[in-house]
């Protein structure tokens, strides 16, 4: 899902992006049913209603591009190329996961694929893809990092930080907010002076650019110039999307008290798959053959994830020591 796509998407390019946003969603209604039925043991923060933003972007990434995300990161990693499979199995506990059992619905690491962490702290992601992009320059290559973030990080200092040195050194960072209007139950609104996250990039010298997060094709062409500026050396981008979470903050906790249920029905209608799955239908621009074959093709992968994940074994205890070093070719422990 993680390649390299055309800034006027083809047919198969649109259908790739609805095949994203659809392999997203299956997943984490999965695991929200495993979650409900005691599979998962810790949090489990799903990205229900805000698929088009993480597919938008990775679109455009290389598997040598780098990602590093937030504790709602599940939509990110599957984006950027992990297996479904490796992702439920992590959530579940197994050693077949992608972090091995120990990291769990935070913590979801794939550096094969360029997904380099998903952290429950608020903002270091910011900080982690400048970083990168700092690498990425020293080293001369035309890799990019990218951060996804909540409104809530806005207001961390790592993100005034990560910004203001990515713009004064031309860093090839991509930063995304992911405004879905509350930080876990508070306003951003109340929280924030300025409730538009985008507009702010100008005071710090970088691009702004605000756009409809549950629209995929305006995701996919702002994330589209930010990578070519990027990749050409012209520096970094701040992408808000404003979009919303349909569910709970994460599995358990309360829907209403906060926002009220008319505000949820009328983000649930302008839902990002529903809207593009008529957007391609009403415009010519795929047929419902098409679509149902994807559909029946997600759900397949999605079901089988899920066999694989029950059915991995446990980490084995005598393990828990590793992974916490790299080894060296000299068979010496050295620190990872």
């Amino acid at each position: 899902m993680s390649q390299d796509a055309s800034p006027t998407p083809d047919k198969e390019a649109l259908l790739r992006l609805y095949r994203g946003m659809l392999l997203i969603r299956g997943a984490e209604e999965q695991l929200a049913k495993s979650y409900a039925a005691g599979l998962i043991h810790g949090a489990c923060h799903t990205y229900v209603g805000e698929e088009a933003v993480a597919t938008g972007v990775c679109a455009h990434l290389r598997a040598d591009d780098a990602v590093f995300s937030t504790h709602r990161g599940h939509g990110h990693a599957l984006a950027k190329g992990v297996p479904p499979r490796e992702l439920i199995a992590e959530l579940y506990g197994r050693a077949t996961g992608c972090s091995r059992g120990r990291g769990g619905s935070m913590h979801l690491f794939a550096p094969e694929v360029g997904m380099m962490g998903t952290s429950g702290i608020v903002g270091p992601c910011i900080l982690q893809a400048t970083g990168a992009g700092y690498s990425f320059k020293l080293l001369k290559t035309d890799r990019v990092a990218v951060a996804f973030f909540g409104d809530g990080a806005v207001n961390n200092g790592a993100f005034h930080e990560g910004i203001n040195l990515a713009t004064i050194w031309k860093l090839p960072v991509i930063f995304v907010c992911e405004n879905n209007l509350y930080a876990t139950e508070v306003p951003f609104a109340y929280a924030s002076g300025n409730p538009d996250v985008g507009n702010r990039g100008p005071a710090y010298g970088l691009p702004g650019v605000i756009v409809d997060g549950n629209d995929i094709l305006a995701v996919f062409d702002a994330a589209g110039e930010a990578v070519r500026r990027a990749r050409a050396g012209e520096g970094p981008t701040l992408i808000e999307c404003k979009t919303y979470r349909t569910r709970a903050h994460s599995e358990g906790m309360r829907d209403t008290g906060y926002r009220t249920q008319a505000e949820v029905d009328d983000w649930k209608a302008r839902d990002p798959i529903t809207t593009y799955r008529a957007r391609l239908l009403d415009g010519g621009l795929a047929a419902e053959d098409d679509l149902q074959e994807i559909e029946a093709d997600v759900q397949g992968i999605v079901a089988h994830a899920a066999e694989f994940a029950e059915a991995g074994p446990w980490p084995d205890p005598a393990t828990a020591a590793l992974h916490v070093y790299s080894e060296t070719e000299g068979g010496e422990a050295a620190h990872a």
